[in-house]
């Protein structure tokens, strides 16, 4: 590694370290301001907060990636072009792709920190977080759809319930059926109401009512309280809203793949996750091509139209990327798609501003 790699690389670390120092603490700041009375309100332990501010750090800090590496190129390449480094290093024989070999060493190092992060870590205090959220700042709010539940258990099953206390972990006016290969009912299960017994690992049905078909004889069975065991958890019966980004890389794979099977509506919210985690990385290389070549060039108005440029153009990308999500998400808009279109457009973006700035 040559001194202009160590040199460049270096500044690009550093000023990437110092804008998460400086932004992450006022963030907390902004955050606490804005919930502290809520969470004395709903006596929320002092501990508590302090690990939910642990995980505030790692959730929000890994969401802001992408931007705190883009504004620490766009300030420290704006101060080598205004003082005239660039210009001496292009000038003494080193070609612009040269210049650019250790920014993309840098976005190498960020990109997988960023997807181990990502992967691995974010997916605990993304749990942590959340659940901190619902229990003392948004406290008896829903943290799930707890109405007209229909759930898929595999090919043959299917359950329903009218409502659903997660708290309570009882669902009401639940029926499970069954059908057979030619997708004719063979049974049905009918009760007022299904509760978990943790104690006792099972099932309690209140209002049991089961029809089962024999021989095209109809098999009645009534009973005012059953005990029994279902091949599903009652936590399935309606996933939290935020469950997809409680899951690390192996666990969310089998997380879709279940879903998937079950027929879930809602499958392209949980695979939008999964993409967004793995396009994480490749946003480093896109973001770092795009400020270099924004701030390269020495301009009359100096940083400050470099970053005010820089800026417009993160919140465009940010903006892009929000519509497609909520196009797969809602609008049945293929998922991997959404994620290709935003970064092929900014990366043709990135490649047209390279061009100008090597001339």
């Amino acid at each position: 590694m040559s001194i202009l790699d160590k040199y460049i690389l270096k500044r690009y670390l550093i000023t990437f370290l110092v804008m998460l120092l400086l932004f992450v603490p006022i963030g907390i700041m902004l955050d606490l301001s804005e919930k502290i009375a809520k969470m004395v309100a709903n006596e929320a332990p002092t501990a508590a907060i302090l690990n939910y501010y642990l995980n505030f750090t790692i959730y929000i800090g890994s969401m802001l990636f992408p931007i705190f590496l883009f504004l620490s190129i766009i300030f420290f390449t704006s101060k080598l072009a205004s003082n005239t480094e660039i210009v001496a290093i292009l000038s003494s024989g080193v070609s612009f792709s040269r210049f650019l070999r250790p920014y993309f060493i840098g976005a190498s190092i960020i990109a997988v920190l960023m997807f181990v992060m990502a992967m691995f870590i974010v997916p605990k205090a993304s749990l942590d977080y959340n659940e901190f959220i619902f229990e003392y700042v948004k406290k008896g709010k829903r943290d799930r759809v707890t109405s007209n539940i229909y759930n898929q258990l595999n090919e043959n099953d299917f359950i329903y319930v009218s409502s659903f206390d997660p708290a309570r972990q009882i669902g009401y006016n639940f029926s499970f059926e069954h059908f057979n290969e030619d997708d004719q009912l063979e049974y049905k299960l009918t009760a007022s109401n299904i509760r978990w017994v943790p104690k006792d690992t099972l099932y309690r049905l209140t209002g049991y009512v089961s029809r089962s078909l024999k021989d095209s004889t109809e098999i009645v069975e009534t009973r005012t309280r059953l005990d029994t065991i279902f091949d599903f958890k009652i936590d399935d019966l309606t996933p939290v809203s935020y469950v997809a980004e409680t899951k690390n890389l192996f666990e969310l794979d089998k997380f879709i793949e279940t879903q998937r099977k079950k027929g879930a509506s809602n499958i392209n919210t949980y695979v939008m996750v999964k993409y967004k985690r793995w396009a994480l990385p490749i946003t480093a290389f896109i973001l770092t091509l795009i400020a270099v070549s924004v701030s390269s060039i020495k301009r009359r108005g100096g940083m400050g139209i470099n970053l005010a440029f820089g800026i417009v153009i993160a919140f465009v990308y940010i903006f892009f990327d929000r519509v497609f999500s909520i196009l797969a998400e809602q609008a049945g808009f293929s998922p991997i798609m959404a994620i290709l279109i935003p970064n092929a457009i900014f990366t043709v973006i990135g490649l047209y501003l390279l061009r100008n700035a090597k001339r």
